[in-house]
């Protein structure tokens, strides 16, 4: 009779899994992660789940973690409500003021709370922010600003943020910020992340989408460009390779990355747990764009 003890398959894959994480977890301890949520991570319950549990396993481990995120779904929800009728162009929100409230509304005081909430309910310590506070985003009016109140960004100061993120909290922050006169502005959340990354000198930008990474092929998930470098990403841009709504968020990372952010990612965040497999597994998910500092 074998005196050794049995150990199920389940339990053999929990400690590769944790074996495999230890390097891993290793190089980006201290190291700040910049993380957009939005999409299908944010409107489905067991994905939202996921994303709180991996957003605080990567602050318990000592990784600083930073979330930005938007709200499209909930604002037109709100706005229909009160018989506002959305409109986009280009794919960004027309914001008259009328809009413009219910946007703050709905982004500051309603979905900003309920993630911070959901982070700390699975063991987070997470900390609610907008633009506006500390004056963390400045915002200047977009293009010829026949958008409205849509904004881009004038000017990041983090400085509000490294306190917390030295006390193991986690900043959550709305893409609501004003502008020099006080004017709020409604601005993509995926450029305040890109934005807020090179900021703060962040080892990662990771853009939670609902598409598989950037694609050769947009009809083709099979055609997934796994890795990247700057200069190519600007080449398939230019080929139009990226076309659509993948062109800001790719855009979105190679301003990043020139400014410093050393690698940016674009998940699927219809994919349980997509964070953790791109951070701390060999394989990893999506495609990751390298900056120059990580090329060569």
């Amino acid at each position: 009779m074998s005196l050794e003890p049995a150990m199920t398959t389940p339990d053999v894959l929990r400690v590769e899994v944790l074996s495999e994480a230890l390097p891993y977890i290793q190089r980006f301890r201290g190291r700040r992660v910049v993380i957009k949520y939005g999409g299908a991570a944010m409107v489905r319950e067991d994905l939202r789940d996921a994303v709180f549990r991996d957003v605080a396993l990567l602050a318990s481990v000592g990784v600083e973690p930073v979330v930005v995120h938007g709200g499209g779904p909930e604002i037109n929800q709100w706005l229909n409500r009160l018989s506002i009728e959305p409109v986009f162009q280009e794919g960004l929100r027309v914001t008259c003021p009328d809009t413009m409230d219910v946007v703050e509304m709905v982004l500051v005081g309603r979905v900003n709370k309920q993630i911070v909430n959901g982070l700390n309910r699975v063991g987070g310590r997470a900390v609610g922010l907008s633009g506006a506070d500390g004056g963390l985003v400045q915002a200047r009016t977009h293009g010829d600003g026949s958008l409205g109140l849509v904004g881009d960004v004038a000017q990041v100061d983090p400085s509000v943020i490294i306190p917390l993120l030295d006390q193991g909290y986690i900043p959550v922050i709305s893409s609501v910020a004003p502008n020099h006169e006080g004017q709020p502005y409604n601005i993509n959340a995926d450029t305040v992340a890109g934005e807020l990354a090179a900021a703060m000198d962040a080892e990662k930008l990771i853009l939670l989408t609902d598409t598989p990474g950037i694609l050769r092929d947009r009809d083709d998930p099979e055609s997934l460009i796994d890795q990247l470098s700057l200069s190519e990403a600007r080449e398939l841009i230019n080929d139009g390779v990226v076309a659509g709504g993948m062109v800001p968020k790719t855009e979105c990372c190679i301003r990043a990355l020139a400014q410093g952010v050393r690698a940016a990612h674009i998940l699927d965040g219809r994919v349980p747990h997509s964070l953790l497999l791109e951070v701390f597994t060999n394989s990893g998910i999506g495609t990751m764009v390298l900056g120059s500092r990580q090329q060569g």
